[in-house]
């Protein structure tokens, strides 16, 4: 019986995960399957240094925050973030040992997920058919820039972006494409990683059989673009990038405040009425400009203009308290390091404060798994491990070999 971490409170209590991901799009989805209670061993290059994520600045060490390496034990916040309850080992893959070690532990895994170039674990003898071939109920998830088959070039997030179409949509209408802040390719297809491999969990739990999860960057993107008709949109003329307006809601948008900025949104009927009257300006419900959504949307201008004279005198909590009060859906516009602390996302461990191995406490934040079970727990509550950390314990524990082995190959340098 492979070892695995049994909290059995948590949905994924003892599945075994190999994870064979670097930089961001793979071990985001290791970090939520490991937060849901999967066994998560992280697989490492020990000539290479390990996962590209561990040499991301700044660094987090014995004296705090710094912009470079100042001790052995500094670790950078990426891998803080990425690398939480999951386990390390170091393991040359380009090693025929490696590979043949690699293969034991899968002969005792229930997952597989790898994000390598297209067409790179099979060069490596480590791709699906090779697990199979050891494993045949293996999940094997594969995450790459343009699915299992390649695509047209490096799968950069910015690529990724700039090919799916969404820079498009976003920004002022007449300027230049906007690449999204966040990288949505990164993040988006793990998501989707992520229910695949569930997915696939549970049929494989049904009938025994195994079977190959493949997610492209690019299509989870472009799926998720679809879910607007901007076919449409362009075919009847109107506009694709619009800013923080649309034009077919009014009042609708980003205003003004003493202190920042609000967001609010008010297009029905219902809504509107209650930005007249949080605005003092009750007489403007029969005002004829101003009376039908139709009408709203046809003098948006005028409208958008008396809203901000409104917001631009006051404060933004005020400004929200009174369309509040009102029913109406508003905002404060937040900075993403107000947004992290909002107690409302931490008292529901969306967001969490990040943990170092050895220096505890560090006052950053990270995700957290923004999942709630009514009959489950969930959550990243062990911190990231240094390179190679627990190579010994999992190789002996999950792939069985001898202490003996091991040693052989530290001493070749395999591991």
């Amino acid at each position: 019986m492979p070892h695995t971490d049994r909290t059995p409170s948590r949905p994924l209590a003892g599945t075994v995960v190999l994870d064979l991901t670097t930089a961001l799009s793979g071990p985001y989805a290791t970090l939520l399957l490991g937060g849901l209670g999967a066994t998560v061993v992280k697989i490492e290059n020990p000539a290479t240094g390990g996962d590209s994520a561990r040499y991301n600045s700044p660094y987090w060490g014995a004296d705090g925050l710094n912009a470079a390496r100042t001790g052995d034990t500094d670790m950078s916040v990426s891998m803080m973030g990425r690398g939480r309850n999951k386990k390390s080992i170091t393991l040359n893959l380009k090693d025929p040992r490696g590979r043949e070690t690699f293969l034991r532990l899968a002969r005792n895994a229930d997952v597989v997920v790898e994000n390598y170039a297209a067409g790179t674990a099979d060069r490596l003898g480590i791709g699906y058919d090779d697990v199979r071939a050891v494993n045949p109920s293996v999940i094997y998830t594969s995450i790459s820039g343009f699915g299992a088959g390649g695509g047209p070039a490096k799968a950069m997030d910015a690529i990724v972006q700039a090919l799916s179409g969404v820079m498009y949509t976003a920004g002022e209408p007449g300027t230049d494409p906007v690449r999204f802040g966040l990288p949505v390719g990164d993040l988006l297809a793990p998501l989707y990683a992520v229910i695949g491999t569930l997915a696939a969990k549970v049929q494989r739990d049904h009938d025994g059989v195994g079977q190959r999860v493949d997610v492209s960057m690019l299509g989870a993107l472009t799926s998720l673009l679809s879910t607007e008709p901007f076919d449409a949109l362009e075919q009847v003329g109107m506009p694709l990038r619009t800013g923080n307006a649309v034009p077919r809601l009014a009042p609708f948008g980003i205003f003004p405040a003493e202190d920042g900025l609000i967001a609010l949104c008010g297009p029905t009927d219902t809504f509107a009425r209650g930005v007249f009257r949080a605005m003092g300006r009750p007489e403007l419900i029969d005002d004829e400009r101003f009376a039908t959504r139709d009408q709203r949307v046809r003098h948006a201008g005028e409208l958008h203009a008396m809203v901000a004279a409104w917001s631009r005198g006051r404060p933004r909590a005020e400004a929200v308290a009174a369309l509040g009060a009102q029913g109406v859906p508003a905002a404060e516009v937040l900075q993403p390091t107000d947004a992290l602390r909002n107690p409302d996302v931490l008292r529901r461990e969306e967001v969490v404060e990040l943990g170092h191995p050895q220096h505890g406490s560090t006052g950053l934040m990270g995700p957290g798994v923004p999942i709630r079970f009514s009959h489950a727990d969930v959550g990243l509550d062990r911190p990231a491990p240094h390179l190679g950390e627990h190579t010994a314990e999992l190789l002996a524990a999950i792939g069985g070999l001898s202490q003996q082995e091991i040693a052989e190959l530290r001493q070749a340098g395999v591991v």
